[in-house]
């Protein structure tokens, strides 16, 4: 039961967290591990509790992307989809011996994208732009990363879309929830297909999720960004430098 617990909690911290801030894998992933689950099946069933969740904030969205002229929807859609599936299916491939071993330098990959993508991107972009061309390019390697792991990716389609050139952050907002509950939701598919999620944690978690996402964020959403971030940071660093010492 305390493990019980543990699923819900997290799954529904995680779901108020993403609504406001991002960072909810950081709470379900290592839970999942904490509770026993292999690290290949963890991660599949994190994306597949927290799926529900990718589509909360879509609606509040709509005006947004109706705006969108300079970037064509449907390719990026197209592009994030092969991107996720792919991403997907190199997870389900990994060892689990192996994935178990890159388990921290992932942690620590999205740790960093986390704390310092703001400002990195700021500075990126101050320099370099995208054609459309090259964006797909770098989406297309942002949705593999995000089939196969997925925390950060939001930071990273961010960052992509200002090297783009779009300033509006609605408009940016609208377009990454899109395509990441796209993305997310073709690697459900793919865990589901495979098997490889632990369908009793997801009867836990994703609810829970839900819950979060709706009527946490509310409370969420009264608590200062820096205060929320500081949190997540805080909560990230502790985990990713516990998967380096447990090795």
């Amino acid at each position: 039961m305390l493990i019980d617990a543990a699923l819900f909690l997290a799954a529904f911290l995680a779901g108020a967290l993403n609504a406001v801030a991002g960072g909810g894998t950081f709470l379900t992933f290592p839970t999942l591990i904490f509770a026993g689950v292999p690290p290949i099946q963890a991660n599949a069933s994190s994306t597949v509790a927290l799926f529900p969740g990718s589509f909360a904030a879509l609606a509040a969205y709509r005006k947004d992307l109706a705006r969108l002229k300079t970037v064509h929807i449907p390719a990026f859609f197209a592009i994030s989809l092969l991107g996720g599936l792919l991403g997907a299916l190199l997870l389900l491939w990994t060892p689990q011996a192996v994935f178990q071993g890159i388990i921290p330098w992932l942690l620590l990959f999205a740790t960093v994208l986390f704390a310092f993508g703001k400002p990195i991107s700021a500075w990126i972009s101050a320099r370099w732009t995208l054609t459309m061309g090259p964006l797909l390019v770098v989406q297309f390697f942002v949705a593999l990363y995000g089939g196969y792991f997925g925390g950060g990716i939001g930071i990273l389609m961010l960052a992509s879309l200002g090297l783009f050139g779009l300033k509006d952050l609605h408009v940016m907002n609208g377009l990454k929830t899109l395509v990441a509950g796209a993305l997310n939701a073709v690697a459900t598919v793919t865990f589901i297909v495979a098997g490889a999620v632990d369908w009793r944690a997801v009867a836990i978690m994703l609810p829970a999720a839900v819950l979060g996402g709706y009527g946490g964020a509310a409370l969420a959403r009264r608590v200062p960004q820096p205060i929320l971030r500081g949190f997540i940071l805080t909560v990230a660093v502790l985990i990713t430098g516990y998967f380096f010492v447990e090795g």
